[in-house]
């Protein structure tokens, strides 16, 4: 509840409720004693995202959220204020780019992020910076600007931990695709799943349902029970239909 609550301010400025409340949920592990988050930026882009990344600057360091495997899992890549030496914002047409520079000369950006969304964002981080210079005593040298359009995106990682994210157990509505099996690396499926992959019509599904389909298929591939190509081609359909 309490983290419900703390989110709530982030949802006024054209965050997706579902990508936040995601992320909050997963960063309740790994929110370190005495660390508070100060804002959440998710990005926007112009087509649908069904998997946008986003961007969490709490009272200790940033981190960059990025959604893996169809959403399966998600890495986080964090960056500790005291390491980091400046920040910038470039305003675009289709949304701002948030970056920033590490003292190990890495230079990290997120892009698509809403112009409101990203002004807040370099508000909060400068606030950070401002506090670590006073913490330390000295003055560092800093990149700190707002550029209006420019576009940019150079991105690598300090490190990354990845967070499971509950597996699929439903495989109902899977559309078979014919095509050659390799009877040794892909057994054919048992009677079993052959009741569970039955055709159905994509045309007037959701866009939850299709999401779940997609993730259904990809469950089949892990498990050896349809091949890459099958996927693929499935895969290319659903997303067609998005």
């Amino acid at each position: 509840m309490e983290m419900r609550e703390q989110i709530k301010k982030f949802l006024n400025e054209e965050q997706d409720p579902k990508a936040v409340e995601k992320i909050t949920s997963k960063l309740q592990d790994l929110l370190m004693k005495g660390e508070e988050i100060g804002y959440i930026g998710v990005q926007k882009k112009p087509a649908i995202t069904v998997f946008p990344d986003s961007i969490v600057l709490t009272s200790k360091r940033i981190i960059i959220c990025e959604p893996k495997n169809l959403g399966l899992s998600m890495d986080f890549t964090d960056y500790a204020w005291e390491d980091i030496t400046g920040t910038v914002v470039k305003e675009n047409i289709l949304g701002s780019e948030f970056s920033f520079s590490t003292r190990t000369d890495i230079q990290v950006s997120i892009d698509y992020i809403p112009k409101i969304q990203a002004r807040k964002i370099y508000t909060f981080a400068k606030e950070q910076l401002e506090l670590q210079k006073g913490a330390s005593g000295a003055v560092e040298p800093a990149m700190e600007s707002f550029h209006e359009p420019v576009i940019s995106r150079v991105a690598e990682p300090e490190y990354v931990e990845e967070v499971e994210v509950e597996e699929v157990t439903n495989f109902a509505e899977i559309i078979p695709v014919s095509g050659y099996r390799d009877e040794k690396q892909h057994p054919d499926p048992t009677p079993e799943m052959e009741s569970v992959i039955e055709e159905a019509p994509t045309a007037e599904l959701s866009q939850e349902a299709l999401f779940e389909k997609l993730q259904n298929y990809k469950k089949l591939l892990d498990n050896g029970l349809i091949l890459q190509g099958e996927y693929d081609t499935l895969k290319k359909e659903i997303l067609g239909k998005m």
